[in-house]
C-alpha cells in the first residue's frame, strides 16, 4: 500500500501536464483544409461546388494513386509529407498526361516544391487579407479574400502571377508544364468554406474548375492522414496528442528519477554452475562423436600421449623430429609402441570400436603404471 501511495503524486502531476499540453494546442478547425471538414477553414464546399458544376469528383484515400489523364487534382496543405517518388509521379502526370494540379499550401511540401520549382520566401509571413488578380488571367476575378498573413512566392519567368498582395508580392501563379499545368496558391483559405462568399473567391474556384469543363476532379486526402512518414518523431511530436504523450513520458521519467525509484524490478543473476574436468571431457567427447570426427579425436589423443611421454622421459616435445630421435634412444620400447599406434590411426578411424581400441592403447602408453594396477 505504501508503494502505491508513492506513485500517486507523480502520476497526478504527469496527467495534469499532459492535459495542459493537449489543451494548449490551438484548435483551428481544419488547419489542413480537408474536404471532409465543414469548418470555415475546411474545403468541403470545394468538393460540393465541383459536383454542382457537373464534374465527377473523388477523394484520394487509402493508397496514393495519380488521377486519370486530363483531370484536375487539388492538394491542400499536406500534413503527411510527400515522398520523392510520389512527387515525381505527380510531375509526370502533369507533363505527360495533361493533368491540372491545384496546389494550395501555406508552408508548402518540400518534395512537391522541389519537383515543381516552387520558391517561397519570408519566415514569418507578410500581412495579406485581400489579393488582387492580374488583369486578363482570371475571368471575372478582380480581388479575393484570404488569411491574415501569407508566405509569398517568387515566380520564375515561366510562372505567370495571378494573385498579388497589396504590396505587389505574388500569392499565386500558373505555369504550363508539358501537356498540363499547375496552379500554386500560397493562401489556401481563398478556396475554403468560410471565404467562398467573400469578394470574388467563388469565381476564382469556378475558374480553376472550368479550365477543363467536365474533367474529373480529385482531392488528395491521403496526405491528410497517417502515412509511413507520419510515424517519424518529428511528425507526431507536432500533433497535440504527440506533445501530450511526450510530456507524460518526460514527467514520469523525472518523477521516478527525483524520487530515486527503480525503473523496473531487479533481475537476479543466474549463478554459474561449476563443472568438473570429467564433465568437460564428456562434453568434448560428445561433440566430437556427433560431428563424426574420429580422425580428429585420435589425433588429439596421440598428441596428448606424446606430451605425457615427453614429460615422463624428460624430453622436449618440440621440435618433433628431435623428440622422436631421442625417444628411440632413451625408451625404444615406448617409441616402438607409440609409433605402431600412430601409424595405425588411419585404419583405426573406420569405426567407433577401432577408435576405442586405439584410445586404450594410447592410454596404456601414457599411463603404464595405472594400467598395471588395474
Amino acid at each position: 500500500m505504501k508503494r502505491i501511495r508513492g506513485w500517486i503524486i507523480p502520476v497526478a502531476v504527469a496527467a495534469l501536464i499532459a492535459a495542459a499540453a493537449y489543451l494548449a494546442q490551438p484548435n483551428n478547425g481544419s488547419p489542413e483544409h480537408s474536404t471532409n471538414s465543414d469548418a470555415a477553414n475546411g474545403a468541403s464546399a470545394a468538393l460540393l461546388f465541383a459536383q454542382a458544376m457537373g464534374h465527377p469528383t473523388s477523394q484520394i484515400t487509402g493508397d496514393f494513386t495519380t488521377p486519370a489523364s486530363s483531370s484536375v487534382m487539388f492538394v491542400f496543405s499536406p500534413t503527411s509529407p510527400y515522398t520523392g517518388e510520389e512527387a515525381a509521379r505527380i510531375l509526370g502526370w502533369v507533363r505527360g498526361q495533361g493533368g491540372i494540379l491545384i496546389y494550395a499550401s501555406e508552408q508548402g511540401d518540400p518534395q512537391l516544391d522541389q519537383a515543381f520549382g516552387v520558391i517561397r520566401f519570408g519566415d514569418d509571413g507578410y500581412v495579406a487579407g485581400d489579393y488582387s488578380a492580374d488583369a486578363g488571367v482570371l475571368a471575372g476575378v478582380a480581388s479575393v479574400t484570404g488569411g491574415a498573413s501569407v508566405k509569398p512566392l517568387e515566380p520564375s519567368p515561366g510562372q505567370v502571377a495571378i494573385l498579388r498582395t497589396a504590396y505587389g508580392l505574388v500569392a499565386g501563379y500558373v505555369q504550363r508544364l508539358g501537356a498540363g499545368e499547375v496552379v500554386v496558391l500560397a493562401d489556401p483559405l481563398v478556396l475554403c468554406n468560410g471565404y467562398l462568399e467573400k469578394a470574388d473567391n467563388g469565381r476564382l474556384l469556378a475558374d480553376l474548375l472550368g479550365v477543363d469543363a467536365g474533367a474529373a476532379v480529385a482531392f488528395d486526402e491521403y496526405h491528410h492522414g497517417l502515412t509511413i512518414g507520419a510515424f517519424a518523431p518529428q511528425a507526431w511530436l507536432a500533433t497535440s496528442w504527440g506533445a501530450a504523450i511526450m510530456w507524460l513520458v518526460v514527467a514520469v521519467f523525472f518523477g521516478l528519477l527525483l524520487r530515486g525509484r527503480r525503473f523496473g524490478p531487479l533481475v537476479g543473476r543466474v549463478p554459474e554452475t561449476v563443472r568438473s574436468d570429467v564433465e568437460w571431457s564428456v562434453a568434448v567427447g560428445q561433440l566430437l562423436r556427433r560431428s563424426s570426427a574420429r580422425r580428429v579425436t585420435l589425433g588429439l589423443l596421440a598428441g596428448a600421449t606424446e606430451r605425457v611421454v615427453a614429460l615422463h622421459t624428460g624430453l622436449p616435445v618440440q621440435p618433433r623430429e628431435r623428440f622422436w630421435n631421442a625417444l628411440w634412444v632413451r625408451a625404444p620400447e615406448v617409441a616402438r609402441e607409440l609409433a605402431e599406434v600412430e601409424n595405425s590411426l588411419d585404419t583405426s578411424s573406420a569405426s567407433e570400436h577401432d577408435v576405442l581400441t586405439a584410445a586404450r592403447r594410447l592410454h596404456e602408453i601414457a599411463h603404464p603404471a595405472a594400467t598395471r594396477r588395474k
